[in-house]
């Protein structure tokens, strides 16, 4: 497993283990402990994915130290407020069972993002969490982020993948020095795009699946990526890209790919709607 440098000198896998749907609470502890086993040290969840009390159990299963595994969650919108905030951190502290949290980000740019970014300012100061950073932001509310911020963001957490490069994010995110994470890093399994002739070829050529290939890419475009399954043979296969490199010219056909376009449709609601009037309560996990 190779690791990436954060703006803060910390170091994070460059590939884990998301949990996004996982919700069988058997399925996904099994998950984490076969994941740990073959080499997984970062696993990403999410106050409204309702699994974090999985997560942490499945940590605690697995019988590896606190200090070995890297958790990053994400806080909902619907607590970007004072009090809310820090309730809402205090909980998702207490749903994992740990002490503190290696990265936090806030979830989508909605609400009072502005407010939550100092709060979360406060915990790293206060040692709860050590890094923090923002996920779905775009170039200008990454910039208002950055206005108002005495941390900066250490990660933006993405769609990404060769159908949707984020040329553009990228490129202000390297110069700020914010590293990008990719969540859909195969377009969520998209038939077009595991079709694409290139992806064929080049499987042949390195005796790897169409999926390592599209993961290979995302290495060595520098992405932190967090592909999720439950599957056994797809846990291993995912880490199982590090014995191999593309050359430039494949890494540029695949770049030729980029149709500058997202798979996954932000649903209604969130999109018109503000969502400090939605309630969900994250406690409900069992």
């Amino acid at each position: 497993m190779e690791n990436i440098k954060l703006n803060n000198q910390s170091s994070i896998n460059q590939v884990g283990l998301g949990v996004f749907m996982i919700q069988d609470a058997k399925i996904g502890e099994e998950t984490i402990m076969k994941a740990v086993d073959l080499g997984y040290r970062m696993i990403d969840t999410a106050n409204i994915y309702y699994n974090e009390k999985m997560v942490g159990r499945g940590i605690k299963k697995s019988n590896i130290s606190r200090e070995e595994i890297y958790i990053t969650s994400k806080i909902w919108p619907q607590d970007f407020k004072k009090g809310k905030m820090e309730k809402a951190i205090d909980q998702t502290l207490k749903r994992l069972q740990i002490d503190y949290i290696d990265l936090l980000l806030l979830h989508r740019p909605f609400n009072n993002y502005l407010e939550a970014w100092k709060i979360l300012e406060t915990y790293v100061k206060s040692g709860k969490v050590k890094s923090i950073g923002v996920s779905n932001f775009n170039i200008k509310q990454l910039k208002q982020i950055l206005s108002i911020a005495t941390i900066k963001p250490v990660i933006n957490q993405v769609e990404c993948h060769p159908y949707y490069q984020q040329k553009k994010l990228m490129q202000f995110m390297l110069k700020e020095d914010i590293k990008l994470e990719a969540w859909y890093p195969i377009g969520h399994g998209s038939k077009d795009l595991l079709s694409e002739p290139i992806f064929k070829t080049l499987s042949l050529k390195y005796n790897k699946s169409i999926v390592q290939i599209i993961l290979r890419w995302h290495l060595q475009e520098g992405h932190i990526l967090i592909p999720k399954s439950t599957n056994p043979k797809h846990l291993k296969d995912n880490i199982d890209i590090f014995d191999f490199s593309l050359t430039q010219e494949e890494m540029h056909e695949i770049r030729l790919l980029d149709k500058d376009k997202p798979l996954f449709n932000v649903p209604d609601f969130i999109q018109k709607i503000q969502l400090k009037f939605i309630k969900h309560d994250f406690n409900r996990e069992k």
